[in-house]
């Protein structure tokens, strides 16, 4: 006896036995290309409008601030609509054995989601705060110095652009040796708190990026297969274009030695491939595969169900407070530049919402 098999229903009428739909294949097969057109333009177009010479200055600043508010409300909505949700109807469901009605595992798993990223993140930030102190440095985690360049990397553009913030030990003086900064271009050693500026952006990157990452895989495996594949390919297409333009907002603000900048590249080239590879690897086991099934039902609602513990603490935690609670460009704004704010994260929060109606 498997351990899976001890959570599965004696009876499985209806339960999803057999392969998936496999009618429209050659528009399933379509769908690796043109989503992954969709998710790459979408991660890939703020990094590249960022970095590119003639790009850059021809896009305004207000498109990117609309990216970056725009993708917070994505990514928190896509933590709650399209990965509890599902997650609390696949561990839910009428074709599991009694014992998962007995307990809201989907909640649990997402606590314990949480929970973990707090912990990874913890253990990281001290570790990089004593490095920092080993040479006389301490790190403002909260972006309480110039601008509002926080230990999850910056939030604005402004004043802190291009260097990592490190501030000196009273946090009172501005004298450059009280309140020293590093260049992020400089390769020499005392560039070490440049370094710890850079991973904890990093971790604070691939932590956003794992959860969504798993939801893509899932979301390609399921297209791949499903019986109302036109309508889901649609809303894919869109909800794949959403969500990368909220990832690469986030990995365009990033700002990283020179050593390091291949990241954001890399970031956004995962996040364009991984549905596609999704839909490939469904259509390839099409003739067995089906979501409803018992074992894809638990195996979909464990990873939805990580996956939205991540994305929840990443985006109320690590956009949201940072971007409006300890970002002192935000918090010295006008009320305009705040409510303009809110409105876009609503909107990218409102607008992924409703594609949950479809997917």
């Amino acid at each position: 006896m498997t351990f899976l098999s001890m959570f599965r229903r004696d009876d499985p009428t209806d339960c999803g036995n057999g392969g998936g739909d496999s009618t429209t294949f050659g528009l399933r097969i379509a769908s690796v290309f043109i989503i992954l057109i969709g998710s790459m333009f979408g991660a890939s177009f703020p990094v590249l409008a960022r970095r590119s010479k003639w790009l850059s200055p021809r896009v305004p600043q207000g498109v990117f601030d609309f990216a970056k508010y725009f993708g917070s409300g994505v990514i928190i909505a896509t933590a709650f609509i399209h990965l509890l949700s599902p997650a609390l109807d696949e561990l839910g469901s009428g074709c599991l054995a009694p014992g998962w009605a007995v307990y809201p595992y989907a909640l649990a798993i997402a606590l314990l989601s949480i929970f973990m990223i707090f912990i990874v993140e913890i253990i990281a930030f001290r570790w990089g705060t004593a490095k920092l102190a080993s040479i006389g440095f301490s790190h403002d985690a909260h972006g309480h110095g110039v601008g509002g360049m926080a230990a999850h990397g910056p939030e604005n553009t402004s004043e802190a652009e291009g260097h990592a913030v490190l501030n000196g030990n009273d946090g009172s003086s501005s004298d450059e040796e009280k309140n020293p900064r590093v260049s992020v271009g400089d390769d020499s050693e005392i560039g070490s708190g440049v370094i710890d500026s850079a991973l904890t952006q990093i971790i604070g990157i691939a932590i956003l990026e794992f959860g969504i990452l798993l939801h893509s895989v899932l979301i390609g495996l399921t297209l791949a297969v499903t019986n109302e594949f036109k309508v889901l390919f649609v809303v894919i297409i869109f909800h794949q274009t959403f969500e990368g333009l909220g990832v690469g907002s986030r990995l365009s603000q990033m700002k990283l030695p020179p050593k390091y900048n291949y990241v954001p590249i890399l970031g956004a080239m995962l996040y364009g491939i991984t549905t596609p590879i999704g839909i490939a690897v469904g259509l390839g086991v099409r003739s067995t595969y089906n979501p409803n099934s018992t074992t894809a039902s638990i195996v979909s609602g464990i990873l939805d169900s990580f996956s939205a513990g991540i994305l929840i603490y990443t985006g109320l935690v690590e956009l949201l407070a940072h971007e409006f609670l300890f970002n002192r460009d935000m918090i010295n704004s006008s009320n305009w530049k705040l409510t303009y704010a809110i409105c876009c994260m609503l909107s990218g929060c409102g607008i992924m919402a409703l594609l949950g109606r479809w997917a």
